[in-house]
């Protein structure tokens, strides 16, 4: 039962931060200046011709 208690402390503390900082930072890449550019040659890849 203490290895349980253990890993629930620290999956309510670090590892909540940690997929909290890594959710802000998709964010922020995807919203980034430059990513505009590649989203649109990514949207364009269906409607290509071989």
């Amino acid at each position: 039962m203490e290895t349980y208690t253990a890993m629930r402390a620290f999956a309510d503390s670090w590892a909540l931060l940690a997929m909290t900082l890594f959710f802000v930072a998709v964010v922020l890449f995807t919203l980034r200046p430059g990513a505009r550019k590649a989203a649109e040659r990514a949207a364009e890849i269906p409607l290509k011709e071989d």
